[in-house]
């Protein structure tokens, strides 16, 4: 008779995904996730295979609920001019409160693990490119509302945007101060 799993499966995904956000995948050993996670390595290889595998889950779990939610913040904004600038301007804040300057978890990925991993890569791709449709929506109703110009196409300007964002956070991550944040903002919300 199989054994009844003691753990709660979300709540060690939020913890491994938090581990690797923060060391990186190369930079978290197995032990660090034993540790980090408060699992059996019979748990975690039962559960979830190998480290590259938990990994993925990771990922998947990172895009089901960090990337959701700026997706679903971008659809719902009743003036998706307004909520564009409320992201790009709060970001450095929010990176400093609730990121601990950890950067995003999948350009990080990106710079790390996908140029040697086909199956990260195509993770990390199909977030950014969910992310860059979000914005693609958002920059049409607010081209048809009359808030952002329509000098640019909007999935240009949606690939820009995303292009930027993630510029923005590895250079938060690197400890850039507000008023280079604020001035890279500036710049980026001109195009709007």
């Amino acid at each position: 008779m199989p054994r009844t799993k003691s753990f709660d499966e979300k709540e060690v995904l939020e913890r491994a995904t938090d581990l690797f956000w923060a060391q990186g995948y190369n930079g978290t050993p197995p032990q660090t996730i034993l540790d980090g996670t408060g699992l059996s390595r019979s748990s975690l290889y039962d559960t979830y295979g190998d480290k590259h595998t938990l990994f993925l889950k990771c990922l998947r779990y990172y895009r089901a609920t960090e990337t959701v939610a700026g997706i679903r913040y971008l659809d719902e904004a009743p003036d998706p001019a307004a909520a564009i600038r409320r992201l790009f301007q709060g970001y450095w804040e929010f990176a400093q409160a609730y990121r601990q300057n950890k950067g995003c978890l999948m350009v990080n990925t990106l710079n790390e693990v996908a140029p040697h991993d086909s199956e990260v890569a195509a993770i990390v791709q199909e977030n950014r490119q969910a992310l860059e449709d979000a914005y693609f929506r958002a920059i049409r109703r607010g081209q048809q509302q009359g808030k952002i110009n329509k000098i640019h196409p909007p999935r240009a300007l949606a690939r820009y945007l995303v292009n930027t964002l993630w510029g923005l956070t590895t250079q938060i991550k690197l400890g850039i101060e507000k008023k280079v944040a604020d001035d890279i903002v500036k710049i980026a919300l001109s195009a709007l």
